[in-house]
Parts: C-alpha cells; sequence; structure tokens
C-alpha cells in the first residue's frame, strides 16, 4: 500500500497526513465559494436592476409585515394567520418589470374577490341542506368549476389569464371546502380578501414607484440593437463578398473568411464549381458597383434607425440613404437585363444573380422599416436633433 509520505498531490487529498488533509480541504472549499462568488458578482454586473429588485421586494415584504403589526391591535383581523396572505400574495405576484407585476396583481384581486363571492353564494345554497347533501351540493360545485376553468387555461384566448384562472380555483375550493366549518366563517373570507387586496397594493405601488423596470425600455432596446446587427450585417457583406475580386475573400492573415456568421447564411447561393467561377468573376465585376452601394446605402440607414430608436430621436438622413440605394437598385436592374441579352450562360451566373436580386428585395424592406419607425417617432414625440441636416 502506498504510504502518505510516497504518495503525489492528488493521492494525498484522500490519503495525506491529517495536517497535509486539512488545507487541501480547505482550499478546495475556498476555490468553490470564490467561484460561486464570482458567478453571483457577474449576474448583479449583467444588470444592474436585479440587486435593486431583491431590494425591493424586501421592502414591499417589510412595509406588510409592519401594516399587518400595526392592524392586529385594531383586530381588523379575526386571525394571525390572516395576514400571512399579503405577504404570500407579495411573494407570488412581484415581478421584475412593472407590467408583469400589474397584470398579476390585478388577476389575482380579481380573480380572488369573484372566486370569493361565487364561493359564498355556493355556501348559501348549501346551507339549506342537510350535512350529507350539503357536502354533495359543495362537491358538485367544485369539481364542475375545477374542470371548467382548468380547461379554460388551455384556450389560447384565456392565456394572459392564466395566473388568474390558476388563483380562482384555488380560492374557490378553498372558500367552498371552509364553508363545512361555519364558525367566522364568513369573517375569515372577508380577511382573506382584505389581506390580498393589501399584498398586492402594496407590491404594485413599490414596484411602480421605486426604480420601475418597464419591458418597453427593454423591448425598445432589443429593436434598436437587432436593427444595428441588420445594418452591420449589410455593411460587412459588401466588404467581404466584393473583397478584390475574389469569390470567398480572404483576411489580412491569408485565412478564409467563408466561415464568418454573416456569410454562412449565403453558402447555399454562393457556392458553385470551379469551371464556373471565371465567368461568374467577370460577372460580378460588372454589377458589384451598385451592390456595394445598395449595402452601405441600407447599412447606413438602418444604424440611423436603431440610433433614432435608442435615443428617441427623429432620424434626420435616413430618407437620402434610402433614395441613394432605390437609384442604385434601379440601375442594378437595368443592368441585369442588358447582361441577360448578352451572350452569358444562366448556370454560371445564377450564384453572382441572386445575391444581386436579394439586394434589389432588401431596399423595399428598409424602406418599410424606415416608415415604421417615422410613424413611431410621429406617435411617441420624439425629439428633434440640434442640427437638422438638409437634402
Amino acid at each position: 500500500m502506498m504510504s502518505p509520505e510516497t504518495a503525489g498531490p492528488i493521492t494525498k487529498y484522500y490519503y495525506g497526513l491529517p495536517s497535509e488533509r486539512k488545507p487541501l480541504l480547505r482550499q478546495s472549499w475556498d476555490n468553490k465559494v470564490y467561484r460561486v462568488a464570482r458567478k453571483i458578482k457577474k449576474v448583479g454586473q449583467d444588470d444592474p436592476r436585479r440587486i435593486v429588485h431583491g431590494l425591493k421586494v424586501g421592502l414591499a415584504l417589510t412595509l406588510a409585515s409592519l401594516l399587518l403589526f400595526y392592524i392586529k391591535p385594531f383586530d381588523l383581523l379575526d386571525e394571525d394567520q390572516n395576514g400571512i396572505w399579503a405577504i404570500m400574495t407579495i411573494v407570488l405576484i412581484f415581478e421584475f418589470s412593472v407590467g408583469a407585476t400589474l397584470g398579476k396583481g390585478l388577476n389575482r384581486m380579481v380573480a380572488t374577490s369573484s372566486a370569493a363571492a361565487l364561493g359564498v353564494g355556493i355556501h348559501k345554497i348549501a346551507i339549506r341542506s342537510s350535512g350529507a347533501g350539503r357536502a354533495t351540493v359543495i362537491g358538485f360545485f367544485v369539481f364542475t368549476m375545477g374542470a371548467i376553468c382548468t380547461f379554460m387555461r388551455f384556450v389560447p384566448a384565456f392565456k394572459p389569464y392564466d395566473y388568474g384562472l390558476m388563483i380562482f380555483i384555488l380560492t374557490f375550493s378553498m372558500v367552498s371546502v371552509a364553508g363545512y366549518q361555519p364558525e367566522n366563517w364568513g369573517k375569515n373570507v372577508q380577511d382573506r380578501i382584505v389581506t390580498i387586496i393589501i399584498g398586492s397594493v402594496i407590491a404594485i405601488v413599490v414596484c411602480i414607484f421605486i426604480c420601475p423596470v418597464w419591458n418597453g425600455e427593454d423591448l425598445q432596446n432589443l429593436i434598436a440593437k437587432n436593427i444595428e446587427k441588420l445594418g452591420n450585417f449589410l455593411e460587412g457583406f459588401k466588404d467581404e463578398y466584393f473583397h478584390k475580386g475574389e469569390y470567398f475573400p480572404k483576411s489580412e492573415d491569408g485565412q478564409p473568411l467563408d466561415n464568418k456568421p454573416f456569410l454562412k447564411g449565403y453558402k447555399s447561393v454562393l457556392t458553385s464549381k470551379s469551371s464556373e467561377e471565371t465567368m461568374a468573376y467577370e460577372f460580378r465585376s460588372k454589377i458589384q458597383e451598385q451592390c456595394k452601394q445598395i449595402c452601405s446605402e441600407t447599412g447606413k440607414a438602418l444604424k440611423e434607425l436603431a440610433s433614432a430608436v435608442k435615443t428617441m430621436t427623429k432620424p434626420t438622413s435616413v430618407n437620402i440613404h434610402i433614395e441613394k440605394s432605390k437609384v442604385a437598385s434601379r440601375k442594378l436592374k437595368l443592368l441585369l437585363d442588358i447582361i441577360l441579352l448578352e451572350d452569358y450562360n444562366l448556370r454560371e451566373i445564377i450564384p453572382p444573380a441572386a445575391v444581386a436580386l436579394i439586394l434589389i428585395d432588401v431596399v423595399p424592406c428598409i424602406e418599410k422599416i424606415a416608415n415604421a419607425v417615422h410613424e413611431l417617432a410621429y406617435l411617441a414625440h420624439f425629439k428633434t436633433p440640434d442640427s437638422i441636416l438638409s437634402p
């Protein structure tokens, strides 16, 4: 058997002397704690609003606890347990964004109130029967409402109210079953509704008035980022595809660029046999000026539109870029018609011709995006830049 004195560093971890094993174990735990701490730090650095969200939830829970503590001496709640519903409500409905919190809060308040009202009505009907009859009536309505509401959760039109339907089932079932024990039954139902409303209101108020997070802002930044990516792609495509007349260009260190992300999507239309490549260079040299101009102008237009959406300022020179791209598109169409009349084998020029046709189709799409941003600027009252470029 290997002795601890002759064991290697890995073996010593398991078989080493106690004085050697303890530092190794401590070092392992220190590394794990350090890695976890780094991950937690990264989560907070990626979006500092997450830290603020945690503080907001803690504040809402504290406010609810203090409010219930001061309500208790006035005997507004029959049982201490009813106050738990306010805390539970805050935990369940407090979401990251204002819209999500408001939606879940309203869903919970409406569902709780309507389910409790219906449960009270069922209870009034059930108490007219004997013990067994009462249980049968309550059981029938619990089964019916549970089955109907659960089925409604699968209907696409009711998807926005999924949380409310779930709360409705829960509240109606609890209120109905609680009717078996009529002692202080009505007061308990009332207290639960009040505490749920208190919790919902506290969560909504804290979420709205303390560092609110609006989904519209995130959506605005996402749209601007996607438009900018598209603009960068078009400008990058111009530089790479028509670089030095090569079919698949190379970078400065001589490595092929056909593996770049923005070129992968076009491999299927750009691949051709080596015997056809000579004529395809020749063909591309005739159309590359117009194609490069379309890529350049549409790319600039998209990047300006992205900046306009992000900064909420009216775009000033977008129409100029779009008009230039439309002129280049018309020239490219005319050039394609002339080239097709020449002595070219159609099969040999399909790859570059396909790229040209795609670029021609891109121009009206960019124009539609520009019109949409102009309409958004009008409706959202985008501010006008200090310096407006004249055409």
